[in-house]
């Protein structure tokens, strides 16, 4: 079998051997097979997959996509991230800053064509940041949303041809709320502000009663995912 086929395999079958085991023992499972040679991509909704994977690689490289469109409070949550933490944070930029952007392809492209913007400031930007590793680990979590669902806590990434992990796929707030509790995880100050979810400024509002935690996020479009995990 060629590498990339053995990688698949074994994130196949990781996933299967792992479901149901604690978050720490999957992301510990990650430092035994790749050492230093994956990372963590972050929001910076909050620090809990970056502790969390401190203790199972202590300095392991934290990705944060810098899109130029971000709340204050998010750049502040990263920075006190890289403060407090034994994490490396990476911030990753896009190849065109706003302004260069907004010359190429018209100003508030969030609003007329949100993909593609996504796809700029976000999709490119990490693939580029990915490329020197074997696996990535994300903050997703199956109760988040329909799309959701199905999350593995070790599967494929087909699109990036490495693994990704996702230990915290079966938590439920309450878990995430436990685990900020007992360990003095750092949070999104917007997270205490009506927000339920934390992403691009002008692409995130406030939620409504009764709504779930993400319609915020692109509220008013048919969109519901950025296209990081898609």
């Amino acid at each position: 079998m060629t590498a990339i086929t053995d990688l698949e395999a074994l994130a196949t079958k990781a996933g299967d051997e792992l479901d149901g085991a604690p978050a720490l023992d999957i992301l510990a499972w990650a430092t035994e097979q790749f050492g230093s040679s994956w990372c963590v991509a972050s929001s910076m909704a909050d620090a809990v997959l970056p502790h969390l994977a401190s203790r199972a690689l202590p300095g392991v490289d934290v990705i944060f996509l810098d899109t130029g469109y971000h709340f204050a409070e998010t750049i502040g949550t990263r920075d006190a991230v890289a403060a407090v933490l034994p994490v490396t944070v990476r911030t990753i930029t896009p190849a065109q800053t706003v302004a260069e952007q907004d010359a190429s392809y018209g100003p508030r492209l969030f609003e007329r064509d949100p993909d593609k913007c996504c796809a700029m400031r976000k999709v490119a930007p990490l693939e580029q940041a990915l490329e020197p590793y074997r696996a990535w680990a994300s903050g997703l979590r199956r109760d988040e949303a329909i799309s959701r669902g199905n999350v593995r806590v070790v599967e494929w990434d087909a699109k990036r041809g490495m693994v990704k992990l996702n230990p915290i796929a079966a938590w439920t707030q309450d878990d995430v709320d436990t685990y900020i509790a007992e360990n003095g995880v750092l949070v999104n100050p917007l997270l205490s502000d009506g927000y339920g979810s934390v992403g691009c400024a002008p692409c995130t509002r406030r939620l409504l009663e009764g709504e779930g935690a993400r319609a915020g996020r692109w509220a008013g479009t048919s969109k519901i995912e950025c296209g990081l995990h898609t």
